[in-house]
């Protein structure tokens, strides 16, 4: 008769899940341990299900295709909430986890963590405790939910246990393991690949900018929008800005009609290919959380293009810069990297490829294996 496994439920159900979860999987298989006494159950939400958001990353991160997709798909912020509680609680009804854990901040993460609370299943939170201040952010709120209701928060860092220890978290539940979406990052930098156009559009490294553009206070108003990416054509001076264009972002590009000459529209990239973009680019300009980690670590001048930030340590330690959402603030950042004056950046504590690691030696602990 063989030995009884715990089941821990991992949700994923937007690109930045895959990408968080993937340590996970890599920390099993480097594990010295032959015999891992629990098992992980992969659920899909079907939250972002397109397969140039996320059906490749599956393949390139080697994650295993999910145990279970709830394919929800699109709709409203409550239609998408809603449609996931009621499939995880099915779920959870036929087939109880023995732990669920949630990563980032997206509404798969939120629904997941009330949804296993009333059934009784405990909730850890990868990504935990980081803020943005901003109330507006449909992320910010996500996070709140969430962590006023997880029993076992891992953290990105320093801040973040603040953060938690504020609301009266003890520090018994909180454990710093560092990043996980670095740790991904860290072991498939020598499988990054250039994507198909780099000859078509004579790419070559620090000869680019990298942009990329999806929330709803830069994209949703075509004016504004419009004015956003003139700036950043204008001030780019002639050097090629690759844009990959979020599903949401295209909607208002092909209203606004024509962009900058400069300005070069791509597909969403698979995560090889746009890894390989970051790390050869000149900078990068993002509206992006993970992206300004990423470019941290790679040491790649970032451009925030954002009033506030839930990941400080990225500017404190690392090479990112909050730029604000008004066009004009544009020109002076990119004129800043043109003159050779650009920060350099460093690497946050424990931001060194092991976060999953330590998490299953913490969640050994936590389940009483």
């Amino acid at each position: 008769m063989g030995i009884s496994k715990k089941k821990i439920d991992i949700i994923v159900g937007a690109r930045p899940n895959f990408m968080k979860v993937a340590s996970l999987f890599i920390a099993a298989k480097q594990s010295k341990k032959v015999f891992l006494p629990f098992k992980f159950r992969l659920v899909h939400t079907g939250q972002h299900y397109d397969p140039s958001m996320s059906g490749a990353f599956f393949e390139q991160l080697g994650i295993p295709q999910p145990d279970i997709n709830l394919e929800v798909g699109s709709g409203s912020q409550a239609e998408q909430t809603a449609g996931i509680m009621i499939g995880y609680e099915k779920l959870l009804q036929q087939d109880r986890a023995d732990l669920c854990i949630v990563v980032g901040d997206v509404n798969s993460t939120m629904a997941c963590a009330i949804t296993a609370q009333k059934n009784g299943v405990k909730v850890a939170h990868i990504e935990a405790g980081i803020r943005s201040g901003d109330w507006s952010m449909p992320e910010e709120i996500n996070r709140m939910v969430t962590d006023a209701i997880t029993d076992y928060f891992f953290t990105t860092s320093e801040t973040a246990n603040q953060n938690l220890q504020a609301l009266g978290v003890s520090k018994e539940r909180i454990f710093f393991v560092g990043n996980t979406m670095i740790d991904t990052l860290l072991h498939h930098i020598g499988q990054i690949r250039s994507p198909s156009f780099w000859g078509d559009l004579d790419l070559s490294p620090k000869s680019y900018f990298v942009l990329t553009l999806h929330r709803p206070g830069n994209v949703d108003q075509s004016d504004g929008f419009r004015d956003l990416l003139q700036a950043i054509g204008e001030s780019a001076r002639g050097v090629p800005v690759i844009f990959p264009v979020h599903p949401r972002s295209l909607k208002k590009v092909r209203e606004i009609g024509e962009v900058p000459e400069n300005i070069h529209l791509v597909e969403p990239q698979p995560y090889l290919e746009f890894t390989y973009l970051v790390k050869n680019a000149k900078a990068v300009i993002t509206d992006s959380g993970g992206i300004t980690e990423e470019a941290t670590v790679l040491d790649i001048p970032c451009m925030t293009l954002r009033d506030s930030t839930e990941r400080p340590e990225t500017i404190s330690v690392g090479s990112n810069e909050l730029v604000g959402t008004r066009p004009e603030n544009i020109k002076p950042f990119i004129k800043k990297l043109f003159d050779g004056t650009w920060k350099r950046g460093g690497i946050p504590e424990k931001w060194d490829g092991q976060a999953g690691l330590r998490i299953l030696t913490h969640l050994e602990k936590i389940l009483h294996c």
